[in-house]
């Protein structure tokens, strides 16, 4: 059974009296644990195919299935359950919260799954020690490098045991040295079994995947697959 598929879907925009189509009968189906660059021109759908798989937009047209499960008329807050449960974000922007500390943005996922502060706190700094950020723990964002914050969006991403990580342009923002730093806690992930999927304009970040997906106009243009043998 496929981790999720997407099949056939379309995600249609309405700007003033123009009908716009982002995504346009698009079929796509992921592996658990596969690890996914999806590339792209600007207004290619990536974005919007990515937060389609997120739960964070719904197809306009098709069918989701997600764990054996057809999810395309779930609800709202159905979908907002799956996904605090089951995907991490990391954005180009980090979108921190600056008056709080590194390990309080962490910790933010998992206040809405009602878990007790303490052990909230013993979870979160689990996951800033997993991408090498613990000695940074009490400090703000104002007081991180872009690296350092787009580490706290990571271990935020993961704080809830997700086992799909969606990152969109996770490198956007960062010089060449922490960038690869940022991809190198990914592909670690993945060698952890982790499911990641990026979107990226950077063809250095994409060859980082083992699955790189081209879109033009909505649809997938092109795929190609790596294959690596362990040394």
């Amino acid at each position: 059974m496929s981790l999720f598929e997407l099949i056939e879907v379309k995600r249609v925009y309405k700007i003033g009296e123009t009908y716009v189509k982002a995504v346009d009968g698009l079929t796509l189906k992921v592996e658990k644990g596969e690890y996914i660059a999806i590339m792209g021109p600007s207004g290619s759908g990536k974005s919007t195919l990515l937060h389609m798989i997120g739960f964070l937009d719904k197809p306009t047209e098709g069918r989701y299935i997600f764990k054996g499960k057809d999810i395309t008329s779930f609800s709202e807050d159905e979908l907002a359950k799956i996904r605090n449960r089951e995907i991490g974000f990391v954005f180009q922007a980090f979108h921190l919260i600056p008056r709080i500390k590194a390990i309080d943005n962490v910790e933010l996922p998992l206040i809405y799954s009602g878990i007790p502060h303490n052990k909230r706190r013993e979870i979160a700094f689990k996951y800033l020690k997993e991408v090498g950020l613990e000695k940074r723990a009490e400090h703000y964002p104002t007081e991180l490098s872009g690296g350092e914050m787009q580490r706290v969006a990571i271990a935020r991403a993961l704080v809830t045991g997700a086992e799909v990580l969606l990152a969109d342009e996770p490198t956007g923002n960062l010089d060449t040295k922490s960038g690869n730093e940022i991809m190198d806690i990914f592909d670690r992930l993945n060698k952890k079994g982790k499911t990641i999927i990026v979107v990226t304009h950077d063809p250095e970040v994409a060859r980082r995947a083992r699955r790189i997906i081209y879109l033009r106009d909505g649809k997938i243009e092109r795929e190609e697959l790596k294959y690596f043998t362990e040394l």
